[in-house]
């Protein structure tokens, strides 16, 4: 796995560094101070996981996990216990309360190297792995009625099951799904193309809900079908 670790205090970036040196699976590419240096090589050189301060000058860590586009991990990292509930309220993959033992470092990069194993191997599954309510779900790709997007939320509408509602973007989640079976259609909906009934007006029709068809998808949604 690529890293990058984000504090303002280069200490903390310095066991931060050591810790990870002594770990095969992970490589810790870059150390930053300032989110907004951190932010340009984001840009340029997405990772796979962020060791996140959440207490920071400029911005709060959490504020600025959610600015990301490509849902990287995240493994937030501060003195605060107060804010371990907001970290998770983000679907973190773990939360460092500093200082924290060379062990506990392990179980959290574990957890990553776990959860990274499952997006590695999506493409090639038939299922979902989505992290909400504290668990990280399982969802068969068949289950997904559609997805509808609420904010920095999406809600995962299943047949018989109830739905799932997890801290990711539209764009994030549009990523973990098979391009061939899933279309977005709306700023606010994902649909699977197999489970279209009908296409009414500038709606869709997926059993008895109609989605909306955006304006700006709709050409490429009439020409696809």
């Amino acid at each position: 796995m690529t890293a990058i670790a984000i504090d303002d205090e280069p200490l903390a970036l310095q066991i931060i560094s050591h810790y990870c040196d002594q770990i095969e699976c992970i490589t810790l590419e870059k150390t930053f101070t300032q989110q907004t240096e951190a932010l340009k090589y984001l840009k340029k050189y997405p990772v796979d996981l962020i060791f996140l301060d959440i207490q920071m000058p400029n911005k709060n860590g959490v504020e600025f996990y959610k600015m990301l586009d490509n849902s990287p991990m995240v493994i937030f990292t501060t003195a605060h216990s107060q804010y371990a509930v907001e970290g998770f309220n983000v679907n973190a993959t773990d939360y460092l309360l500093k200082p924290f033992s060379t062990e506990r470092f392990m179980t959290a990069v574990q957890k990553a190297r776990n959860e990274y194993e499952f997006r590695k191997n999506q493409s090639t599954q038939y299922h979902l792995m989505i992290r909400a309510d504290y668990k990280l779900h399982r969802i068969e790709f068949d289950e997904i009625l559609f997805i509808e997007g609420l904010d920095d939320y999406v809600q995962i509408h299943l047949t018989n099951k109830p739905k799932i509602v997890a801290r990711l973007s539209m764009k994030g989640i549009l990523e973990k799904l098979p391009e061939n079976d899933f279309i977005r259609v709306h700023r606010s909906f994902i649909i699977p193309i197999k489970k279209v009934k009908a296409i009414v007006n500038k709606n869709i029709q997926i059993n008895d809900f109609l989605i909306p068809i955006g304006e700006t998808y709709k050409d490429a949604i009439l020409k696809y079908f």
